[in-house]
Formats: structure tokens, C-alpha cells, sequence
């Protein structure tokens, strides 16, 4: 099926761009709220699963072990900037397990915020692993491994047990199959894997309300989802968008991106999760999808509705400050 325009981008009095997409939400029993486009078409989540696979890092034990809060455990579900506060955290949460960031094997880069990247640029002859926006969930990922005594070296590939074991959680979750022939390789170097968009929505409504899951896993899932909305700075970072949602209803929204449009969110009060893509990839649409699909929640909240509205339909200036466009979702989320 051909998936819907569910945000178009402006300028002047025309429409320039058009982004299509899928989006869909789900209760913890699995049972569609809302839905627009191929919901049933397997996408790679990305990061926007890395609560997912942050749940071996209490499960095992590790977590309390170590002391972490919710700082750590929100840095284990991250997709980080790059800012100092996220690096560091990053290198104590190794310090804990007794290594250091020559473990971490998901590489390096400058950070994702301009003012710190160029700070970094001054101070810096080159960015370290701890800077990756992935360190946080691999430091987790390797806590785990320490805590259980597992082998930290080619952690990331395939057939370690640390993604062994993340694969057997994410196929709980999702109750898709996982495996060499729907997996790939994420920007981070661990598997990826394509699952039903319904699914993928249907697993973060599992962790949110904890339906259909045995009591360990659904106060490990809480927990984790609690953290994230404790601390969305940890989650993302400056004027991230993650962060911006979160911030938007303070302990009542759970938000994660994932790269290539991907994101999937939850508000756990009302028991639903969300899981979207836009098609061609674009980040600013995807953006405004799940600020959209939010929104439709908060009706009876005004001021709460109005803030997600406001990242869902958003301005555009040029470098002289001159409105020349808008992004704007499309009447499919009114439906």
C-alpha cells in the first residue's frame, strides 16, 4: 500500500517537500488506538529501541550493583549529544564496572551539538568512543557482560552473547522473529533488526503498562521508562527533540528516536505506545509526526496539547532570520 503524505514543508505559499509515512498506536494488549499508513511493513528501529535493549543492564543485576540512577539508566537508553555531562557520565558508568572507554567498540565522533563540537574542536586533537551518541547504552551493554562474567571482546557482534541475549529480549517484547535474515548492522556496530511497525509499537506498550509480562521484566521495563522521563537531558541533550517532548509533559511522556526516521514514545498513564517512520528517512518529519500523534492524547489538556502541536507544525527562517517556509503535519492526524 502506498503510505500517506503526513507532513509537508512550505515555502512561500507552495508546498516544496512532502514526507510519507506510517505511524501507529497500540494499548498493552496490542489493540490499534490510531493508525496511518503500512503499519504491518518491518522497519530497523534503530535507537529508538535502546530502551529495549537497556533491560539486561537490570536484569542481571548490574545496575543495582553499580548504584546507578536514573541518570545512568536514561544515559543506557540514549541517544546523546556528545555533551560533556553525557561523555562523563559515559566514563563512570565504565569506571564502575572496572574498565575504561578502550572496551567501548562502537567508535567515535564529534558531538551532535555546534557549540560543544566546536568547543571540542579547540580542546580536543580528536573525539573518543565516549563521545559516541551510543556510549551510554554500551557502557550499559558491557556493566551487563562484567556483572555476568561474559567476555567483553566483539561484544557488538551477532553471535555474542550480549546481543544473544538482547536478541531473545526484543523478540519477547515485539513477538516478531529475529534473526540473520531480517538483521543488519547499526551505526554503533550491534545488530539491527526489522520488525512490523505494529510490533515494534506493541513492545513499548508492554514496557509502559507492563501487560503480558512476567514481574521482573515489568518493573525492570518501568523502570527504565520512569529514568528516561526523570532525566530526558541524559536521554538526548540540548534542544534535542527527545528532550523537548519529554520536558513538554514532565513525567507523563516517554520519547526515543531512532535514526532514519524512526520514533517510538509512550504515554504509560494512559497505557499506549507509539511507533512511526517516515519513509524517505527524513528526521524533521518524523519529528513532527510524533509530536502530532502525542498530541492527539492531550486534547483535554490545553497547555500540554498547544506544546506539541507547536513542535508538530514549525516555522522556518533563514541565516538573515526571514520566515521562508513552514513544516506542517497534514489532516491524516485529525482523522
Amino acid at each position: 500500500m502506498a503510505n500517506p503524505v503526513l507532513v509537508e514543508v512550505t515555502r512561500g505559499n507552495l508546498v516544496e517537500s512532502r514526507h510519507r509515512g506510517m505511524v501507529v498506536v497500540v494499548d498493552g494488549d496490542g489493540k490499534v488506538v490510531f493508525s496511518a499508513g503500512d503499519i504491518d511493513a518491518g522497519v530497523f528501529p534503530r535507537s529508538a529501541c535502546k530502551a529495549m535493549q537497556a533491560l539486561p543492564l537490570i536484569e542481571s543485576g548490574a545496575a543495582d550493583a553499580h548504584l546507578f540512577g536514573n541518570r545512568e539508566l536514561a544515559l543506557a537508553c540514549s541517544s546523546h549529544s556528545g555533551e560533556p555531562a553525557h561523555a562523563r557520565l559515559a566514563g563512570t558508568m565504565l569506571a564502575a564496572a572496572g574498565v575504561d572507554e578502550s572496551v567501548l567498540e562502537c567508535g567515535a565522533h564529534w558531538s551532535f551539538e555546534q557549540p560543544v563540537l566546536i568547543n571540542q574542536a579547540r580542546v580536543l586533537e580528536r573525539p573518543t568512543a565516549l563521545h559516541n551518541n551510543c556510549s551510554g547504552k554500551h557502557a550499559g551493554f558491557i556493566c551487563a557482560a562484567c556483572h555476568t562474567g561474559k567476555d567483553l571482546e566483539g561484544y557488538v557482534r551477532y553471535e555474542h552473547p550480549v546481543q544473544a541475549e538482547i536478541r531473545g529480549v526484543m523478540e519477547s517484547l515485539t513477538g516478531a522473529a529475529l534473526a540473520v535474515d531480517n538483521c543488519g548492522v547499526d551505526g554503533c556496530s550491534i545488530p539491527t533488526y526489522a520488525v512490523p511497525l505494529k510490533s515494534l509499537a506493541h513492545g513499548f506498550a508492554k514496557m509502559a503498562t507492563g501487560v503480558g509480562l512476567a514481574p521482573v521484566r515489568a518493573k525492570a521495563a518501568r523502570r527504565l521508562i520512569d529514568a528516561c522521563m526523570a532525566e530526558p537531558f541524559f536521554v538526548a541533550g540540548t534542544n534535542r527533540a527527545c528532550t523537548r517532548l519529554m520536558e513538554a509533559a514532565p513525567g507523563r511522556i516517554f520519547a526515543k528516536t531512532g535514526a532514519e526516521g524512526v520514533f517510538c514514545a509512550a504515554i504509560p498513564e494512559q497505557g499506549i505506545a507509539i511507533a512511526l517512520k517516515c519513509e524517505d528517512g527524513t528526521t524533521r518529519a518524523a519529528e513532527s509526526m510524533v509530536a502530532a500523534t502525542l498530541a492527539r492524547f492531550f486534547r483535554e489538556e490545553p497547555a500540554v496539547h498547544a506544546a506539541l502541536m507547536a513542535m508538530a507544525n514549525r516555522s522556518m527562517s533563514n541565516w538573515n532570520g526571514i520566515h521562508v517556509g513552514d513544516i506542517r503535519v497534514t489532516d491524516a492526524f485529525a482523522a
